[in-house]
Formats: C-alpha cells, sequence, structure tokens
C-alpha cells in the first residue's frame, strides 16, 4: 500500500507539474512577447518570484530529490510534447507562439502595431538604433519576431544588397 501511495505521489507531481507550464506558457502568451527578451531588474525579479511561487505547486510537501526529478522530467516532457503537437498544427502554433508583427514600413510607423504588442516609440527607436539606423525613416521594414526580438532592415540594406550583387 505505502509503495502504491509513492507512485501515486510521484504521477501527482508529474500532472501538477504539466499544468504549471501549460498555465505559465498561457499567462507568457496573455502578457506578451516582449516579456522573453530584453529582461529588466523588475521581469528578472518577476521570474524568480515566480519560480519560487509555483515550486510548491508543482511538488507539494514533497521536496525529495525524487518529487524534484518527477517535476523536473514533467516539465521537459510537457515542453517536447507540446513543441511537437505545434509542429503539427501550425494554426494553434500561431496562437501560442504568436505571428510577426510589421511595426515599420518604409520609413512609416505602424502606431496601432505598437499600441497593440507594448512597445513605446522610445523602444522602437532604440531598437533602430542598435541595427545601426539612425532614424526611424531609414528603416525599410522592422518586424517585433515571436521571440520577442525587433529585426530592422534599413534603406541601407538594400544598398549593401545591391552592392554584393554586384
Amino acid at each position: 500500500m505505502q509503495n502504491q501511495e509513492y507512485w501515486l505521489n510521484l504521477l501527482a507531481i508529474f500532472l501538477r507539474s504539466s499544468l504549471v507550464y501549460i498555465l505559465l506558457l498561457a499567462l507568457m502568451r496573455i502578457f506578451g512577447k516582449r516579456e522573453l527578451t530584453q529582461l529588466s531588474v523588475l521581469d528578472l525579479i518577476l521570474i524568480l518570484l515566480i519560480s519560487n511561487a509555483v515550486q510548491n505547486a508543482m511538488t507539494g510537501p514533497d521536496t525529495s530529490v525524487e518529487g524534484g526529478i518527477v517535476a523536473a522530467t514533467a516539465l521537459f516532457t510537457t515542453n517536447l510534447v507540446l513543441k511537437k503537437i505545434l509542429n503539427l498544427f501550425p494554426k494553434l502554433n500561431a496562437l501560442i507562439n504568436g505571428e510577426p508583427v510589421m511595426l515599420i514600413y518604409q520609413g512609416t510607423i505602424k502606431t496601432e502595431n505598437l499600441k497593440k504588442d507594448g512597445i513605446s516609440q522610445t523602444e522602437l527607436e532604440t531598437a533602430c538604433r542598435e541595427h545601426g539606423v539612425k532614424s526611424i525613416e531609414e528603416v525599410d521594414l522592422a518586424i517585433l519576431e515571436i521571440d520577442g526580438n525587433i529585426s530592422v532592415l534599413s534603406n541601407d540594406f538594400k544598398t549593401r544588397s545591391r552592392k554584393k550583387r554586384s
């Protein structure tokens, strides 16, 4: 009987850990892809506190090595299974991971896309400078990628591309 309780406890840890993973994934999706990159001190503190808060939700009172191993295994397994499912269903992948969003097109800021994704013009200008572009007018295309990074192609990019082909 005690052996059965042991295995049921480990199964409960596995299921709780998987549930916490899925919940955190949903929350990250709700709060936006910008949370994934460019971590500020506030973001780091949030991540540390979340990890501490959900630890007990995953393992409960079990602080054994086995409980920790089962929780970690559940997280890796859930991640692997979810990735395989997302590869099979592109629409679900787009729903969970999001899609790239155009922020600038031919020097014109797509204001409603900035608002929708919670990006300030200052952040956008910073991203442009990080890509070696002095002003937004010089940007041919800027996209918020699904991983939260901003890709910037400038008019200078077109010029360099033509020079390489010549």
